[in-house]
């Protein structure tokens, strides 16, 4: 689902669970030696997708070790992302002769555990989530926003080495046209996880941003995506 949301120039694969064998390199399983087993598995999982986008951009599976802040440490030339939740793996990967940075989240697509938001969030992005809910009230937009803060943090990061905490980025969002008007499910009815809210965001930093080709880059855009009980985002910077 995640390639919905990227550019031909971004190679990308995903998988539902862990249930596909994967051989780690020695440096990988180092990681992840004294983690419980869960960890592993959704290590190992996320990572065979990381090795499936390097072969379609016709390059070798090499070991991807996490970084200072956890970020994957790609191959030279190469810009990606990678991200796992409760059913859902995947990674997004880039030549960097195409593409300057991407970061790309998945969560599930429910409610944010009472008194989060408030954490992550602005007071005016509060304000603009409760006039979306009732323009698309089938969207988990509290989840959503949360994603795609993450997504921001994942294509920052790579760009600037220093970190971005939520309240540096202030997001709106857009659904697209089609699915802004979808109705909530009526009480007693089974969810609908078959429809599908699509839509465009766009982060605008608070703090200075990225100089990209002598210029200061002040936002990031992106697109974002609601379906099978699944919230995605993703972020692509084209060079």
């Amino acid at each position: 689902m995640i390639a919905e949301l990227l550019p031909d120039a971004v190679a990308s694969a995903w998988r539902l669970d862990d249930t596909e064998p994967v051989t780690l390199f020695p440096e990988e399983a180092a990681v992840v030696a004294r983690a419980i087993a869960g960890r592993q598995r959704e290590f190992a999982t996320v990572r065979l997708c990381a090795r499936l986008a390097l072969r379609r951009l016709g390059l070798p599976g090499t070991p991807l070790t996490p970084g200072l802040r956890g970020e994957p440490r790609w191959p030279h030339g190469v810009a990606g992302s990678m991200t796992h939740c409760p059913g859902y793996r995947a990674a997004a990967l880039a030549r960097t002769t195409d593409v300057l940075s991407l970061g790309i989240d998945a969560e599930p697509a429910a409610p944010l555990p009472e008194g989060v938001l408030e954490g992550v969030s602005l007071p005016r992005e509060r304000r603009h989530l409760r006039a979306l809910a009732e323009r698309a009230p089938g969207v988990p937009w509290d989840r959503l926003l949360f994603s795609a803060k993450e997504s921001v943090f994942k294509t920052w990061y790579p760009l600037t080495r220093t970190d971005l905490v939520f309240e540096e980025a202030s997001l709106d969002f857009e659904p697209d046209p089609d699915t802004a008007g979808a109705a909530p499910d009526t009480a007693g009815a089974a969810p609908d996880d078959t429809r599908a809210h699509t839509g465009t965001f766009t982060a605008r930093l608070l703090v200075p941003g990225p100089v990209i080709g002598h210029t200061r880059r002040d936002h990031f855009t992106g697109r974002w995506l609601v379906r099978e009980g699944l919230v995605l985002t993703a972020i692509v910077l084209p060079r």
